[in-house]
């Protein structure tokens, strides 16, 4: 199946997944989709996928998120994806196997527990979701929810163990050390392995820096005033 199958469709798609991502907003608004979109297309170009199964996965992928965020995470946004991603399709007239696809890639795009993504589209869609929310745009997106539920910016001295998800002290930080910083050895692919340790190490740096410009500011005055008088 070539991108020109999807085309037929796109616009469409991208009204539907824009109207349902516009609801949550934030960190999971249009922007996170089309951004999983366009790498999941580029990664299934790389990898000779089903870019009609897998672009359309990628664009509804999210549209059950929030439902997950009005429940506090009591409904799995993936599972309600693919309950409403069903009739959309069958509505936009999609072949049956080819709605039982689409809707396995919603499903498992956020595999925990049961079936792992079976298929090259399910797994290449579960390592681009995934590499949004590393790197430089996933730092972005921790500060954005963080700032969404009232969350201070920086608490690396709390045991992240000790702390609860959209608290005070979901923090970007409690983000990269509970979930983020082991997304490099969860995905799937090849490619997507390639593309997150160069992701990871930018995390790291990062949140390295921070460290150091927050509690590390006299000893950073210290070497200045040394390099100065040297």
């Amino acid at each position: 199946m070539s991108k020109d199958q999807l085309e037929p469709y796109l616009d469409q798609l991208l009204a539907i997944s824009g109207r349902y991502c516009r609801r949550e907003g934030g960190s999971h608004g249009p922007d996170h989709s089309e951004r999983v979109f366009h790498s999941a297309m580029a990664m299934g170009r790389a990898l000779e996928a089903r870019l009609l199964i897998l672009g359309t996965a990628a664009l509804l992928h999210d549209i059950g998120r929030n439902a997950e965020s009005r429940s506090r995470g009591a409904v799995c946004h993936a599972r309600q994806g693919a309950v409403l991603a069903r009739p959309i399709l069958e509505e936009l007239g999609y072949q049956p196997t080819d709605i039982e696809a689409v809707c396995h890639c919603i499903e498992s795009h956020r595999f925990r527990r049961g079936s792992p993504p079976q298929s090259l589209e399910a797994r290449i869609l579960f390592d681009a979701d995934k590499l949004d929310s590393i790197g430089a745009i996933g730092i972005g997106r921790a500060f954005l929810f963080a700032g969404q539920i009232g969350a201070c910016l920086h608490n690396p001295e709390t045991n992240p163990e000790q702390t609860s998800p959209y608290s005070a002290e979901d923090t970007a930080y409690r983000e990269f050390q509970v979930k983020m910083s082991r997304v490099k050895d969860q995905l799937l692919t090849g490619l997507g392995r390639q593309l997150a340790l160069e992701r990871h190490a930018f995390m790291e740096t990062f949140f390295s820096q921070l460290n150091q410009e927050i509690y590390g500011v006299e000893a950073s005055i210290a070497e200045c005033m040394r390099k100065k008088h040297a």
